[in-house]
């Protein structure tokens, strides 16, 4: 049995807290706010963003930041993305050296365009830091459904450390070394899922959502592998399979806030009605900052920068891709004559 805090009690950080205490180990929640850990104690369920999936009595949920770090044996980092620094900082005078430290949320920071293991590890110097990341709704793996995810780490014992920790007979674990391509997909492909979702709310069918998704993958390992991932991570359950869910499901957020878009939503109305973080909102215009210092085009992700920061309508972004110039699929490919 390992000692665990949740550091974070939104959705995913509420579904793992579940699922991690099925495995049997010790679970402490905590939340930066007070009337959240309230909540939580009073009804052993987040009732606002995880309804239905209820928590054991003997959890421990806390604002006590000091006492949810110290001596725990894993910390499950599981705020949003534009939270991570500062909540990192805040941890770092309790964190020892070597406590492992697992980020769950997705995203890029905007004025750095640093992952956000890159951000623990600034902030953390002392931590020894992981990813957990996949096809993977809050959702579905709060109540048991089948999923299989990724855990990143720069150390193998590490990362076989924590597959242990999370892995069972629904939550199948996989590992890899590939860090940096696990937090790039898992970023990247949430800026897709608001295109996918644009496409949605203008009223495009399948032939549409399944080339936004299949250009999207495109996009996102071509810049990923510009940085040093590697071309299998993208091809796997972190790039195309994360992409694939976060497309196509109604549990997205960022598909969710993308169908409001398309219907005509500014971007700021649309994530006042999707009431969560849409992570893809912060990192596409990080992505594009990567793509200008690594030189690699993003099509795809420019146009919905070009909707969401400088009033191009959604109707006007799909034909901007449409006419293009001329391409050939994968130039990688020779031709017999």
């Amino acid at each position: 049995m390992a000692d665990i805090s949740i550091i974070g009690a939104g959705s995913w950080g509420t579904a793992l807290a579940a699922l991690l205490h099925r495995n049997g180990h010790k679970i402490t929640i905590w939340s930066i706010m007070k009337e959240e850990i309230e909540m939580l104690r009073t009804n052993h369920e987040h009732t606002e963003k995880l309804p239905g999936v209820k928590l054991p009595e003997e959890m421990e949920f806390t604002t006590d930041l000091e006492a949810a770090v110290r001596g725990k044996d894993v910390l499950v980092l599981a705020v949003p993305s534009p939270f991570t620094r500062s909540t990192a900082k805040s941890m770092a005078p309790f964190v020892e050296e070597g406590q492992m430290i697992v980020n769950v949320a997705k995203g890029i920071e905007e004025t750095t365009l640093m992952t956000l293991s890159q951000i623990i590890e600034e902030e953390i110097p002392q931590a020894d830091v992981a990813v957990l990341s996949g096809p993977s709704h809050a959702e579905e793996v709060g109540k048991g459904i089948p999923t299989t995810i990724v855990v990143g780490a720069g150390n193998k014992k590490t990362a076989e450390y924590l597959q242990n920790v999370f892995m069972n007979e629904v939550f199948r674990v996989y590992i890899s070394p590939d860090v940096l391509g696990i937090e790039l997909g898992a970023a990247l492909k949430n800026v897709v899922a608001l295109a996918a979702g644009i496409a949605d709310g203008l009223g495009y069918g399948d032939n549409t959502k399944a080339a936004l998704i299949t250009r999207g993958i495109a996009e996102i390992a071509r810049l990923g592998t510009a940085m040093g991932g590697k071309w299998e991570t993208f091809g796997g359950l972190t790039g195309i399979g994360d992409l694939i869910v976060t497309c196509a499901s109604m549990h997205s957020r960022n598909r969710r806030a993308g169908i409001l878009i398309g219907k005509g939503y500014t971007m700021e109305a649309a994530m006042k009605e999707v009431k969560m973080v849409v992570e893809g909102v912060y990192s596409a215009k990080a992505a594009m900052g990567l793509a200008e210092k690594y030189n690699v085009q993003l099509p795809i992700i420019e146009q919905v920068n070009e909707v969401l920061f400088h009033e191009k309508s959604a109707a006007e972004a799909v034909g901007s891709l449409m006419l293009r110039d001329k391409k050939i699929e994968n130039p990688l490919i020779p031709w017999p004559k």
